[in-house]
């Protein structure tokens, strides 16, 4: 059986998964409500975070497709799946057109020699503007490089969702026949099983399970691979080989895996048996094979800080508390998450570095889910020194928002050393590029869900390291921190929520130095959140009128990465996301 490897590539929210699973449910691969995004955090918002495989068959080719995320903190899992895969269905929403991640994904493509298949989606959408769109993607292949073959490229348009496509604008649409046929026509064949040929095979994913422990998904690009045979480790660059053997060996069957005695070039398998696999190893059956070139993926952005909790309130809501669980459990997902980096030699402090705050959020929400109780400090931009020249990572910013914001977006970026590099204006909307300093959008997000009172959207993609842009001014609000323990009260509160904003509402637990909000003025404030009413015997007009707080906002661990200040910890438990002093008493702070 012929094989075409795939993988779906495009700007978050444009449609990849959608259209996975509609492949697979026109191929008879998707058992009912089974979908690609499987796990709890990826139904929950609506996104992938991990990049993952299937295999569906069509007219006798076996099609392995490998859905990847879209949001630009997750680039690493796009990175590493590019170089297993022979072509890329390249999707592009038909109304917002080419975004910054769509940039970064085609670019990567492009560098690898790939030559896209882009599909139009969402062609139904009452704003969808398809020839503006096609010139869109046109001109980002000829910005990026592409060569001539590569700009000559098919397009297919798609309504994802209702499982449907079409090669031209005027024909009739009924199902996705007329984009599997254009993956069987333009996808090259894997190359095939040739008898006798030594294996080559290259982990480009790794999985974990309970009983088996590290499982590596890997290509197989020479030779066969079989149940229990015995192999050989290689790495590009490393003179040390390593040698397991092969304990399980498992094929895609639309999501599933399907134990098999032997894998033949040209497949996706799983293997099982090698504790010690990394991504980029080559897995093979002689001494004198050549490794394949290692893997790279882009180097983390940011940085911060996890440690045990010491809040008055440690080790009453989480089951796993010690520095050595959380050193465990960040070593574990080392295995798994190739984007994230993370330093052990601090002893109970572990500097950890990732793509962006999503990517460490997401991370730090499966640990609170987990059972983890633990704290983190404000994630701070990586900074190092280029040929002598103090630099900073930089981003490229897309804007679109209805054109009455556009002034207070680019007044606020502006005051973030942001740069606006292109403005395209259609109709009452306006798409603004700016580019700048990371730093500068650390804690942005939440402040520009405001500033567009929810009509934006903002996406962003890594430049890489330019010079250092100076000091940003950004935090324009104060803490207001309790000076008691106790449980919060809602006359406490009603006196303070005109100070500024609340994090609590009336009931909440408090300890000394908890952060209960802001203070609008920009000055921090001490206050007491447990006071209660002056009991007397005399009753004076209007003092018994009904209190009526304000709803509080309310501290999640994305928000809490983005508001906290640089003397802050965001306290995290299964049941809790509070914000806090790192000193929690006043005196030891006024003496910092």
């Amino acid at each position: 059986m012929e094989i075409r490897n795939i993988a779906i590539i495009a700007h978050v929210d444009h449609g990849k998964t959608t259209l996975t699973d509609a492949l697979m449910e026109q191929t008879g691969a998707r058992d009912g409500e089974t979908s690609m995004d499987s796990n709890a955090l990826e139904k929950e918002r609506g996104i992938t975070i991990y990049a993952k495989n299937t295999s569906i068959e069509y007219k006798g080719t076996k099609i392995n497709i490998v859905d990847t995320p879209g949001h630009a903190d997750f680039g690493s899992e796009v990175e590493r799946v590019l170089r297993s895969i022979d072509s890329v269905l390249l999707i592009v929403d038909a109304q917002e057109g080419p975004m910054p991640q769509t940039r970064f994904v085609l670019k990567k493509s492009l560098e690898l020699g790939l030559k896209p298949i882009v599909v139009v989606n969402k062609i139904d959408k009452p704003a969808a503007d398809i020839p503006r769109t096609e010139e869109q993607v046109l001109e980002l292949f000829l910005e990026l490089g592409a060569n001539d073959e590569q700009c000559n490229f098919t397009t297919v348009y798609a309504i994802g969702r209702e499982g449907k496509a079409k090669r031209n604008m005027n024909d009739e649409m009924l199902d996705l026949t007329p984009l599997l046929d254009t993956v069987l026509e333009l996808v090259p064949p894997a190359r095939a099983y040739v008898a006798g040929e030594a294996l080559r095979a290259q982990v480009f994913n790794l999985g974990y399970d309970n009983f088996l422990g590290r499982l590596a998904v890997a290509r197989v690009y020479e030779g066969s691979v079989k149940a229990s045979q015995q192999l050989i480790v290689k790495h590009e660059g490393e003179d040390t080989v390593r040698r397991g053997k092969v304990v399980k060996l498992n094929t895609f069957k639309g999501i599933a895996k399907v134990e098999t005695a032997e894998a033949f070039a040209g497949d996706i398998v799983m293997i099982a048996g090698f504790e010690d696999i990394n991504i980029g190893d080559t897995f093979t059956d002689s001494e004198a094979a050549e490794p394949l070139p290692a893997i790279k993926v882009d180097e983390p952005t940011i940085a911060l800080q996890f440690m045990p909790n010491s809040s008055p309130f440690a080790g009453r809501e989480g089951k796993f508390v010690t520095s050595r669980q959380i050193k465990d459990r960040l070593e574990k997902e080392l295995e798994v998450n190739v984007g994230l980096q993370v330093d052990f030699s601090q002893g109970d402090t572990f500097e950890v570095r990732g793509r962006g705050e999503m990517h460490v959020a997401i991370l730090l929400e499966n640990m609170r889910r987990e059972g983890f109780e633990m704290a983190v400090s404000q994630p701070q931009v990586i900074i190092k020194e280029i040929d002598g020249v103090k630099s900073e990572p930089f981003e490229e910013v897309t804007v679109d928002i209805p054109s009455e914001y556009q002034g207070a977006v680019i007044e606020r970026l502006g005051t973030r050393a942001f740069v606006m590099t292109n403005m395209i204006v259609h109709e009452n909307q306006v798409r603004i590029m700016l580019e700048g300093p990371t730093r500068g959008l650390l804690g942005y997000k939440n402040q520009f869900v405001v500033d567009t009172k929810g009509d934006g959207i903002l996406a962003s993609r890594v430049l890489g390291f330019r010079p250092y842009a100076g000091e940003i001014k950004k935090r324009q609000v104060g803490s207001m921190i309790s000076m008691v323990q106790g449980k919060a009260l809602g006359f406490a509160l009603y006196g303070l929520q005109d100070r500024g904003q609340l994090y609590i509402g009336a009931g909440t637990e408090v300890y000394e130095g908890m952060v209960v909000g802001n203070t609008s003025k920009g000055e921090e404030m001490t206050v007491n959140p447990t006071k209660g009413k002056q009991l007397t015997n005399m009753r004076a007009s209007g003092s018994d009128d009904a209190i009526v707080l304000v709803n509080p906002k309310v501290i999640t661990i994305e928000t809490g990465l983005e508001i906290m200040a640089d003397d802050e910890y965001l306290e995290i438990t299964p049941a809790n996301v509070r914000l806090r002093k790192a000193k929690l008493k006043e005196g030891d702070r006024k003496r910092a």
